[in-house]
């Protein structure tokens, strides 16, 4: 039997996931929101809880991606939502009301909100784990401004569109940017290979792989290895950026909803309904573009509201 049997769930804890349930409560959907626990090895709270600060969140001059989150948690609680700090495991759209998996325990909803993001690929090289966020990132628009960045060396690890424009991206703050590609050609198209070629303030280091991160309190260097020579040597680098892709975290679904060739939802165009009706999609894990703070918000007010409408007619 299951536990209860809702209007609304919401699966996430990101801003798409709490942006969706303020508005979803304010609607009286008393939506239920499931935030994970280390879901995508990531706490509640998203990418944004392994981001020290953020100054790009309108309404904040600066503050902790943490307590930005926190902020959000409580606004939701505020507005009536319930939060569950579990995984679920599993669902089952092929009948309604749909059902949520969570721990050996069944919910049934009329209305999925899908918000559970996308994990940026790390490399996991020694000393990575202890300065990240301390000049690591795998995101240069939310953290390349950073004054702790401004005027320093840095490196990008990639080569494919990504990586070109977190290249060229950061060149407005740093003093130089260091391209690290592990084969010998860029995978960007060419318009974007130009772009970084013809940057002076761009160096291309083909055939090169980072081994380790050098750094006691931040990052001061990075060890690397020549691919044909397998010789090796240290970079002086201020910041490490990586750019070799994120891996949405739909693995949940089960293919119950139709995903692009890597794995992102499909939502319909100008909306946010999946290919299941009654089963939306907001933030990250709809989103391979622009994946920023304030563009999953807006996914997830746009989810709740589409939500309303499916449920009211």
């Amino acid at each position: 039997m299951p536990i209860s049997s809702e209007q609304l769930i919401i699966i996430g804890s990101g801003p798409a996931a709490h942006t969706a349930a303020i508005y979803a409560a304010r609607a009286n959907l008393k939506p239920l929101l499931f935030e994970g626990l280390l879901a995508g090895g990531v706490a509640a709270g998203g990418q944004l809880t392994t981001t020290t600060e953020v100054e790009n969140f309108p309404g904040f001059v600066s503050i902790s991606g943490p307590e930005l989150m926190q902020k959000m948690r409580e606004q939701s609680l505020h507005c009536g939502t319930r939060i569950i700090s579990e995984t679920v495991d599993k669902v089952n759209l092929s009948q309604r009301p749909f059902k949520v998996f969570v721990g050996g325990k069944e919910y049934q909803t009329e209305t999925i909100i899908i918000t559970t993001g996308a994990t940026a690929k790390r490399m996991n090289l020694p000393g990575e784990e202890r300065l990240w966020q301390k000049g690591i990132s795998a995101c240069a628009v939310c953290d390349g401004a950073l004054p702790f960045f401004r005027n320093k060396v840095l490196a990008v690890i990639g080569g494919g569109d990504s990586a070109v424009e977190e290249a060229t991206y950061l060149t407005k703050f740093a003093s130089k940017v260091l391209m690290l590609v592990r084969r010998d050609v860029l995978r960007a198209a060419k318009v974007m290979q130009d772009r970084v070629k013809n940057n002076p303030k761009i160096q291309i280091m083909f055939n090169t792989l980072p081994t380790a991160v050098l750094g006691d309190q931040s990052v001061t260097g990075l060890k690397i290895k020549n691919t044909l020579t397998n010789a090796e040597s240290t970079l002086d680098i201020g910041g490490l950026f990586y750019a070799i892709g994120h891996i949405p975290n739909t693995a949940f679904l089960n293919g119950q909803v139709e995903l692009d060739e890597a794995g992102y939802i499909k939502p319909k165009p100008g909306t946010t309904q999946t290919s299941v009706p009654g089963v939306f999609a907001a933030g990250d894990v709809q989103d391979k573009v622009y994946r920023q703070a304030v563009t999953s918000a807006g996914s997830g007010c746009m989810a709740a509201l589409d939500a309303e409408r499916y449920l009211s007619h």
